[in-house]
């Protein structure tokens, strides 16, 4: 079964989300698709409906069964530096990333 690890920030920005948008079942989808400059890349969207292969974290974060082997064990976070705020994925997975973040290599 995978895993993905959520922080207290990403769970707390995913309860902002939910606040803000009225939307109680809101949830955080990643979705790893091939592209970007590494090979794979991570799709974020919010979500508030789930599909029938839909594997759901910590109640925040929702992929589905494609895209969970490629995250098993990663750790969700949500960052915010002088930089911006954005959501960061820590994989132990990926043996390289790009330095937007948001592609990597197995």
């Amino acid at each position: 079964m995978s895993i993905i690890h959520v922080t207290d920030q990403a769970l707390k920005r995913v309860e902002t989300m939910r606040s803000e948008k009225n939307a109680a079942g809101l949830r955080l989808r990643i979705t790893v698709e091939g592209g970007g400059c590494s090979g794979f890349q991570y799709i974020f969207s919010w979500d508030d409906k789930l599909g029938g292969d839909d594997l759901v974290f910590s109640d925040a974060i929702v992929t589905d069964a494609v895209s969970a082997p490629f995250l098993e064990e990663a750790t969700v976070d949500y960052i915010v530096n002088l930089m911006g705020e954005d959501f960061k994925i820590t994989n132990p997975n990926a043996s390289s990333g790009c330095g937007c973040g948001t592609s990597f290599s197995i």
